[in-house]
């Protein structure tokens, strides 16, 4: 008999906990309620929230709302969208994950702290993600954001760097860098870091590892568009290259069960523990039958 083991280390990391909770609470007392942005890069748990009267906004409709109660997901904000909801009396209902929040207002106290003419601010992240554009919006848009090494290179050594990490991000490549703009900063020029990435993500790659290598075969469930997902997979297939990426139990090839004595399934900080146990429910029906 097929053994199928879901990783208790899966799932919702606590800023995707609260903003869930906070949504479902709002949408009991029946009244409409916006999101702006997806609440949780999980396709799944979109539609589930979407079925309880969550309605899901961009940015452009958010700025034409007016006297409406809006949820603000764990990613955070840049302060032009508060600025906005004032205007527009709008209810704001933060649910900004606190690790979050607290980077924010470092990076905002560094770039007030006027202390050097040509200091740039540089965020190890991904350009265009939802958290760093928030992060770059405490610096009216003059962050610098690096993705990987090759960006770095371009920065200006001469010149002084503080550096930051959008809180999902690879400790082991942040570290990379550190040491490259350690080895390069000219010696007139300042450097400092500051190791912002949430330990309760960067703590998911070791046992992720240890999960992967533990089984024959690895389903990873989570939405295509979680960077956290992502990085979290390609993991996974460094250690065992038998991982598939799914974001629902329609996509799993039971071609691939064939032969697995164990299967694992896990996920990133914004896969549902609901949506894994169909996955594992699927399989059941279907492993001992190959």
């Amino acid at each position: 008999m097929t053994k199928i083991e879901i990783d208790q280390e899966s799932g919702f990391c606590f800023g995707v906990v609260t903003a869930i909770r906070k949504a479902e609470e709002e949408l009991t007392h029946g009244k409409p309620l916006y999101c702006l942005g997806d609440i949780v890069h999980n396709s799944k748990e979109v539609e589930r929230l979407k079925g309880m009267g969550l309605q899901t906004i961009d940015h452009e409709r958010f700025h034409r709302l007016h006297d409406a109660k809006v949820l603000l997901r764990a990613h955070g904000e840049p302060p032009e969208t508060y600025a906005a909801a004032r205007q527009n009396h709008i209810e704001i209902i933060d649910a900004t994950c606190p690790v979050v929040l607290q980077l924010q207002k470092r990076i905002k106290q560094e770039y007030d702290l006027k202390d050097s003419p040509r200091k740039q601010i540089v965020i190890y992240g991904k350009n265009g993600h939802a958290e760093v554009l928030g992060l770059v919006g405490q610096t009216e848009g003059k962050a610098i954001v690096v993705e990987n090494l090759e960006e770095v290179k371009q920065l200006d050594f001469t010149s002084d760097i503080r550096l930051y990490s959008q809180t999902t991000k690879s400790l082991s490549e942040f570290r990379e860098i550190v040491a490259y703009i350690q080895e390069h900063i000219a010696p007139e020029a300042t450097f400092k870091y500051y190791d912002t990435i949430c330990r309760q993500v960067a703590n998911r790659m070791p046992n992720i590892r240890a999960f992967a290598a533990t089984h024959d075969l690895i389903f990873f469930v989570s939405g295509k568009k979680s960077s956290n997902g992502k990085m979290l997979f390609d993991e996974c297939k460094k250690i065992n290259p038998n991982s598939y990426l799914i974001d629902s139990p329609e996509e799993i090839n039971l071609a691939t069960l064939k032969g697995a004595n164990t299967i694992g399934i896990c996920g990133a900080t914004s896969t549902p523990k609901w949506l894994m146990e169909e996955v594992s429910a699927c399989i059941k029906r279907h492993a001992d039958a190959l």
